[in-house]
């Protein structure tokens, strides 16, 4: 299997693919209760993300029309975390191109969707208070991996 992982992380990681960070840094007690914390946040995003097809669905079966917007944001949002757990994953393993891509999506993705929750008729009132809950949650992982200690364990190696 870790072939198969080496070949997604060159595909996701680029030339960065194969950095990893020092070890002791991942062992340190602030990185694993912020990897912890994290780990919560991102199960709640995957719940929350299920959640909104769940929704979508019993909306469609009640015979209530559900837009297409509605479909294509919660396929997309489904989609979007389980690529941030791969992010995740690999970062818990050292990789600094996880950590690095999980940091950018994390402070991405709360604007994206923010932005697309502000746009009027796009979405009903139930999507966009998911969209708002689900940057909410995002803010909190961005604000875990920009912290000083986070930013330091994974600095950039000097490979």
């Amino acid at each position: 299997m870790e072939n198969l992982f080496a070949k997604i992380d060159r595909i996701a990681g680029g030339s960065k693919a194969g950095l990893l960070v020092p070890a002791e840094g991942l062992a340190h007690p602030k990185t694993k209760r912020a990897f912890a914390w994290i780990t919560w946040l991102l199960i709640a995003e995957l719940v929350l993300g299920f959640g909104a097809v769940v929704a979508a669905v019993i909306i469609a079966r009640k015979g209530e029309p559900v837009p297409v917007a509605v479909w294509m944001r919660t396929v997309v949002v489904l989609g979007m975390t389980v690529t941030l757990f791969y992010f995740f994953w690999r970062s818990t393993k050292g990789y600094y191109w996880g950590y690095q891509r999980l940091r950018l999506f994390a402070q991405i993705f709360p604007v994206i969707t923010l932005v697309m929750a502000a746009i009027p008729g796009l979405y009903p009132v139930w999507m966009i208070t998911e969209q708002i809950v689900f940057s909410l949650i995002m803010i909190g992982v961005g604000d875990f991996l920009t912290g000083d200690h986070m930013r330091e364990v994974f600095r950039k190696p000097e490979n």
